[in-house]
């Protein structure tokens, strides 16, 4: 693999790690605030003792999701330097405001959370979780507005002098529908997370006849939160699909597979082997209606095909050259109007004569045999970008159907099932399953961009060696991997030794009587 290969791989290595991180912090700092406020409200001493159990857990993962996510933001300028060059203007804003105010929000008070439990009053400590949990979301939101704008780069336009992308409007950067849609729907998907490790751990410790007054209510309070959490998980991902139609068509044909437009109301693909060959999706099963509404809102608008929208990249790079060539005018005369004038009217699609560079030195220079390849370069992994989805979305819709079996379990105060128990267990691993392939959905379905219709991926690496990319490739995997065992045992330890490894044993708990049982009050 080339430099521009291997900086792809090890940034996604690091994203993807940190990402296991990251759901689980999210999901697990706002179910804090909801044990703690149970324990503030009713003053019994089993929520104290319960919050400050998954508080050590959350602990363990937060400071692995800080030390992995200070590693990306480095690689920005280690292995992307070009593309922090070139739009760090803009990347560059959300970053900083991340780091000065929601992780500073973070460190300052986790601190306090985690000793202040005799020194604060319950309604100061209950404030300062909640200040936590604040702190974790803002952290999110301030990545995934970055992120966003990478999906769809609103409120800035390119500087023919500088030769940088330069904010127009912050505005627009912050309430950019994709990075709104990106947030909510990420966070919700980490709450869900959360809610599926908090239920499978409780489940485990009453199929082993353990805690079991603490595990029933960490049970209950995980499926409530979860099904809230999975239900919405589906809504706010429908509006991201609605989002795609918008702004990342091509994402949206090539995770569907779709070759060609279809008429009004499209169907959604359930099942189906996408031909690269023949452009055409073999043993294709539609369900009616269902993209068109998901999609468009409605029964009378087509979704554009993968086709299509290679054709109008055609003629997007067919501009952009135009930009290009009023921009190396511009270069050797910044006086020259008439050259300035062309490129105001052509810069939206100056980064589509970019792709061109793959091919030839001078996009002037390419010819169309180029421009339609270039074209079709536009054209993001359709096999992957497929199996990614549904992997996804049934994954989803599965926990949804748990949430609701363990959920009515819980509200009829009744003995929870052994084989709800043992699938709680089972479904620990699928929402980082899940979240996952939703990550390498979003970034693979940008491809070839690193910023959309702006800078192509392969133009933003730094100017390193093989060497030394492969150097720091398997210091990382290497060192993730030991933090990954390490965490790992420290979590397992933890649960091992239960809710009261340091506080005091409530009267009943340990004898263990009926695990499975509703605990009387």
């Amino acid at each position: 693999m080339d430099v521009l290969e291997l900086s792809r791989l090890q940034f996604a290595i690091t994203a993807l790690y940190h990402f296991l991180f990251v759901p689980l912090t999210l999901g697990l700092a706002v179910m804090l605030f909801i044990m703690e406020s149970v324990w503030v409200m009713t003053g019994r001493p089993i929520w104290r003792t319960i919050t400050r159990f998954w508080g050590a857990i959350f602990g363990i993962n937060f400071v692995l999701g800080v030390a992995t996510g200070l590693t990306m933001e480095f690689e920005f300028g280690t292995n992307w330097a070009y593309y922090s060059q070139y739009v760090g203007d803009v990347f560059g804003a959300p970053l900083a405001i991340e780091g000065l105010m929601a992780f500073f929000l973070e460190a300052t008070f986790v601190g306090l959370m985690f000793f202040g439990w005799e020194r604060l009053s319950r309604p100061v400590h209950l404030l300062v979780t909640g200040l936590v949990a604040l702190g974790t979301n803002l952290s999110a939101l301030w990545i995934l507005v970055a992120n966003g704008w990478m999906q769809n780069p609103v409120g800035a336009r390119f500087n023919p002098d500088t030769l940088r992308m330069e904010v127009t409007s912050f505005r627009d950067v912050l309430f950019n529908p994709v990075a709104q849609d990106k947030f909510v729907h990420v966070v919700s998907a980490g709450y869900e997370t959360a809610a599926v490790f908090v239920m499978g751990v409780s489940a485990l410790m009453l199929l082993r006849n353990k805690w079991p007054r603490a595990a029933r209510r960490s049970f209950a309070v995980a499926a409530a939160f979860g099904l809230a959490a999975s239900l919405s998980v589906v809504v706010l991902g429908d509006e991201s699909g609605y989002t795609l139609t918008d702004n990342q068509k091509m994402k949206l044909a090539s995770l569907e597979a779709m070759w060609t437009t279809e008429p009004a109301p499209a169907g959604l693909t359930a099942f189906g082997v996408p031909d690269l060959a023949t452009h055409t999706t073999r043993f294709e099963v539609k369900i009616p209606y269902v993209l068109g509404l998901i999609a468009t809102r409605s029964l009378d608008r087509p979704v554009e095909g993968i086709d299509a929208l290679v054709a109008e990249a055609r003629q997007h790079i067919v501009r952009g050259v135009k930009a290009y060539d009023a921009e190396a005018r511009l270069k050797a005369n910044p006086a020259d109007l008439a050259a300035r004038a062309t490129f105001d009217l052509y810069s939206r699609d100056y980064g589509y004569g970019l792709l061109l560079k793959r091919y030839v030195a001078d996009p002037r220079q390419a010819t169309p045999a180029m421009i339609d390849k270039a074209a079709w370069g536009t054209v993001p992994n359709v096999p992957v970008m497929f199996v990614l989805f549904r992997v996804m979305a049934g994954i989803g819709f599965l926990q949804i159907a748990v949430f609701i079996w363990a959920f009515l379990a819980v509200s009829r105060q009744k003995p929870l099932s052994p084989n709800l128990l043992r699938v709680a267990v089972a479904i620990i691993p699928l929402p980082w399953l899940a979240i996952e392939s939703g990550w390498l959905l979003s970034e693979l379905g940008r491809q070839p961009w690193v910023v959309d219709g702006v800078l192509p991926t392969f133009l933003g690496a730094s100017s390193l060696t093989v060497g030394e990319v492969w150097a720091s490739l398997i210091g990382f995997v290497v060192l993730y991997s030991a933090l990954a065992v390490i965490e790992v045992g420290l979590i397992v330890r933890t649960i091992r030794r239960g809710p009261y490894a340091l506080h005091d044993h409530p009267e009943g708990e340990a004898a263990h009587p009926h695990a499975l049982a509703a605990p009387a009050e």
